[in-house]
């Protein structure tokens, strides 16, 4: 750990100090150290009922299509790796997730057990929350609303919704 001091930086014309946190997280970028994501979506909520028509409809049309900053190797999801990763990604590699079939079974598998937003857009729920075998939680982003696509990512372990998503789990 080192101190910060007095260390400011210019922002346009006006000087904003640089926070520890800041150095730091600066710090572990350059030293290879990853840096977990320290900001969450607070206004998350799982939906309270969802019904069986409403889960097999989704069922049936949602597809994943996935994102490279979420993945080591891209195996078979047809993706390049992107080039410049982001080190506060959490990594589908790491859950053991290295095919499309699989990503896109625990997809539907959280709609089965009905862990999907209240949030809609369009059609479909903004998120998907599932589970791994291995017991790691997991959400999914809808980013083609017209086409019902999603990408989804394992949960980082300092998110405080990783533990509702695995209890609503456990209880469905």
């Amino acid at each position: 750990m080192w101190d910060a001091g007095n260390v400011s930086c210019k922002v346009g014309i006006l000087t904003h100090p640089i926070v520890q946190e800041d150095i730091e997280s600066i710090f572990k970028v350059y030293s290879g150290e990853a840096i977990m994501r320290r900001k969450f979506n607070p206004n998350r909520r799982i939906r309270d009922n969802v019904d069986s028509e409403m889960r097999e409809r989704l069922n049936q049309r949602v597809v994943y299509g996935g994102n490279p900053e979420h993945k080591r190797n891209p195996g078979d999801f047809g993706l390049s790796p992107t080039a410049a990763p982001r080190p506060d990604k959490t990594l589908c590699d790491a859950v053991s997730i290295f095919s499309r079939g699989e990503a896109e079974r625990l997809l539907k598998s959280g709609i089965v057990k009905g862990l999907v937003s209240e949030q809609v857009r369009g059609d479909y729920p903004q998120n998907v929350w599932a589970v791994t075998d291995a017991g790691d939680p997991l959400e999914a982003q809808l980013e083609n609303q017209n086409l019902g696509i999603y990408h989804g990512y394992p949960m980082s372990e300092t998110d405080p919704f990783r533990e509702i998503v695995l209890e609503r789990w456990r209880k469905s």
